[in-house]
């Protein structure tokens, strides 16, 4: 018989996700899309350009439109009349091209960083809010072990654990070593 927590017997599994877990789930996905519905329709085309232009698609058409281009335009096709020898309509054409398709990424990258700049204020909302409510905890057991005789509430650490965390000071302290 094998013992239950042997690396080789898979640990069990829960039966699903917890309340509290499959609620937030829920709720960060109805806030994406709200997000994307109040998307305007110029972020819509940025997004769907930026996804297009980045998949291996837009690679294929490109090396197929360019491999027509150059087998024309250096007389490999007969049946065509060659219309840029030079290839400068070519080059012409995809510097337009790339300035239009680096502004569309920009457009796309100033909308993800909007909403990564929201959700990290969400993020350091929720840190901040954790470590009160451990700053918390941390004194209300340090009270118990104290009425209870228990040692460990003397460890001189859990002084400075129960101090509260000055946002505006870590950020002062931050912009003043910032330099160093």
């Amino acid at each position: 018989m094998r013992h239950p927590h042997s690396p080789t017997v898979p640990p069990p599994q829960p039966p699903g996700l917890n309340s509290a877990l499959a609620r937030n789930i829920t709720a960060l996905q109805e806030r994406q899309r709200r997000e994307e519905r109040r998307a305007t329709f110029q972020d819509k085309l940025a997004g769907a350009v930026t996804a297009f232009t980045g998949s291996m698609t837009f690679v294929y058409v490109h090396l197929a439109i360019l491999a027509v281009w150059v087998a024309i335009n250096v007389g490999l096709v007969p049946a065509v009349p060659r219309f840029d020898r030079t290839f400068v309509i070519l080059a012409t054409a995809a510097s337009v091209e790339a300035i239009f398709l680096s502004t569309f990424v920009l457009i796309s990258q100033n909308r993800a960083a909007k909403v990564a700049d929201r959700r990290a204020d969400l993020d350091l909302q929720i840190n901040l809010l954790t470590e009160h409510e451990v700053t918390r905890l941390i004194k209300l057991t340090t009270a118990i072990a104290e009425h209870l005789g228990i040692r460990e509430s003397q460890d001189p650490t859990l002084r400075e654990l129960e101090r509260d965390v000055a946002p505006e000071a870590v950020l002062d302290t931050l912009e003043r070593t910032k330099g160093d």
